[in-house]
């Protein structure tokens, strides 16, 4: 389309329409990329096409208002742009150079201008990530600038820019254009994640198991902390979870950190597109173990999927966040528990992902460790999940619930101190596909439902919630019965079996019934193989 010609508006896309187009996008790179790369080349379009379309959007909004002020068209196109005018606040601002309209008039690899030099593809997308950044300083350090490397085929992103062009991120109604980007960035994460299979569950948690920790915690103002934060998604959920109970998302602030950089680039530009104050990721990436970057902070909630078992981390045994034990060199699980108890408040509670390993390991320091946390009652809640809810590993998980203070006050109206909840939930879950499960709202409700009437909360008193231990899914154990149990946390040693329906037949009568049954089946056995035996021997005759 040659430049400055005007196109007509798009409709607002789909949801559905959004993701099928975009994952076509991600496919025809597949072939010229590995994986980890068209992941950063596909995301970086997606949030440069959302920041384009939001902003164009919001300056027709703008339009709007000043011509009904009465403002002719030169006025308006003064004030449409002005960042003094404060109209902007809210909104990603995008330069004339790194709009969408911009890119497609010039994607053929033209002049960038009337004068100006030739330019690929790739550089002038470039030239537009690092325009956005220029304008949103919360951006700055984030978005890729990958696209006029050698590795790139110039002729297929072209085709990439044709392509995304044909969708909209837009107003639906109510429905906000963030939450439509929302949603499709967190589509493309799980994707991606599945398409890297083990690489893709260190930036990736499965949703459903997120919202269990964010469920049974339920945070509603205050500092959020995840240690290992990958891609955001606690901070994400965390603000769903509050939007959908009318919470306020400022009551809140999120702080992280991630060590590898890719990732972190990924959740700033999550937590970017949900509307969240991504300073809280810091500067840059970092080890948490070697370089607490919110040193010193108490947080009043922590969720956190921390990589499980590992057996190389910086390690120092003089580190003063081992208050239970020296964690052993050859696995940071108990590492990681440390870490988050140390960064709780005096009222703060923890939900964490660990290896099923966790609850009963012996190996070097790590029972001792076990012990000293149980005998320090900050242990709230065990809950073990059920297999493949994790695509990227077969090891089978549990959840981890810490909290400081159990008595009745504000985290519940039931004292809880000295004891521990424990949910098995391994029977729980549905089969997306043959390699993956995944909880239902159903699901979660129970196990979420089932912490908070155990504890007291609002929530529940409001749904009328009472707690009573279930033979096979929940109970409730003191910690001498714990200490009895060596320290295990396993919840099936303590939850027992379910109860066996009585179907109402008086017992002796039932004997009777399967004896007369089983004898019949005997015979009826008998019967089947002596005319096969003379089926055999008619045949060999």
């Amino acid at each position: 389309m040659p430049p400055g010609t005007k196109k007509e508006p798009q409709a607002p896309s789909t949801v559905s329409e959004l993701k099928d187009t975009l994952w076509k996008a991600a496919d025809r790179l597949r072939g010229s990329l590995p994986a980890s790369r068209y992941k950063d080349v596909i995301l970086g379009l997606v949030f440069l096409k959302y920041v384009s379309d939001a902003y164009d959007e919001h300056r027709e909004t703008i339009r709007a208002e000043l011509s009904g002020q009465g403002h002719d068209e030169d006025r308006i196109a003064e004030l449409m742009d002005d960042p003094g005018t404060g109209r902007h606040r809210g909104v990603f601002v995008v330069p004339p150079a790194a709009r969408w309209s911009y890119l497609t008039a010039h994607a053929t690899g033209g002049p960038a201008g009337h004068t100006g030099p030739a330019r690929t593809v790739g550089g002038l997308i470039d030239e537009a990530m690092e325009l956005v950044m220029e304008a949103n300083p919360t951006l700055r350090g984030t978005l890729p600038r990958l696209y006029d490397g050698e590795t790139i085929d110039q002729r297929r992103l072209g085709e990439l820019l044709e392509l995304f062009d044909g969708v909209r991120f837009s107003r639906r109604g109510a429905h906000r254009a963030r939450d439509l980007m929302g949603e499709v960035y967190e589509y493309f994460l799980g994707r991606f994640a599945r398409a890297e299979g083990k690489r893709g569950g260190e930036f990736f948690t499965p949703p459903s198991v997120v919202k269990v920790l964010v469920e049974v915690l339920e945070p509603s103002s205050g500092r959020v902390y995840d240690p290992c934060c990958g891609s955001g998604g606690m901070f994400v959920q965390t603000e769903k979870f509050l939007h959908e109970h009318n919470g306020d998302p400022t009551n809140i602030t999120v702080h992280g950190q991630e060590s590898n950089e890719e990732t972190w680039r990924m959740a700033t530009i999550n937590l970017a597109v949900h509307g969240l104050d991504n300073s809280g990721l810091g500067a840059r990436w970092d080890d948490t173990f070697a370089h607490d970057h919110h040193a010193g902070v108490r947080m009043d909630y922590v969720l956190a999927n921390p990589p499980f078992n590992i057996k190389h981390w910086t390690r120092d045994e003089r580190d003063p966040r081992w208050q239970f034990g020296v964690p052993p060199a050859t696995n940071a699980n108990y590492a990681w528990i440390q870490h988050i108890l140390w960064k709780l408040s005096p009222t703060g509670s923890a939900g964490v992902v660990l290896a099923n390993g966790s609850m009963t390991s012996r190996s070097g320091t790590e029972g001792d460790i076990r012990a000293n946390l149980v005998e320090a009652d900050l242990v709230s809640c065990m809950v073990s999940l059920p297999t493949q809810l994790f695509r990227s590993t077969g090891i089978p998980v549990c959840l981890w619930f810490f909290s400081r203070d159990k008595s009745a006050g504000p985290g519940g109206a039931v004292d809880r101190t000295g004891e521990v909840l424990f949910i098995d939930a391994r029977h729980l879950g549905h089969l997306v596909d043959r390699a993956e499960r995944a909880l239902s709202d159903d699901d979660i409700a129970a196990i979420a439902g089932t912490y908070r009437a155990w504890r007291g909360t609002r929530s529940a008193a409001e749904k009328e919630l009472g707690y009573a231990d279930v033979p096979g899914f929940c109970r409730s154990v003191d910690l001498a019965g714990i200490r009895a149990a060596d320290y295990a946390l396993t919840p099936g040693r303590y939850v027992g079996t379910p109860a066996i329906e009585d179907d109402g037949e008086p017992i002796d009568a039932k004997i009777r019934r399967l004896h007369t049954e089983l004898l019949a089946a005997f015979d009826e056995s008998a019967r089947l193989e002596k005319a096969v035996r003379a089926q055999l021997e008619r045949t060999d005759g």
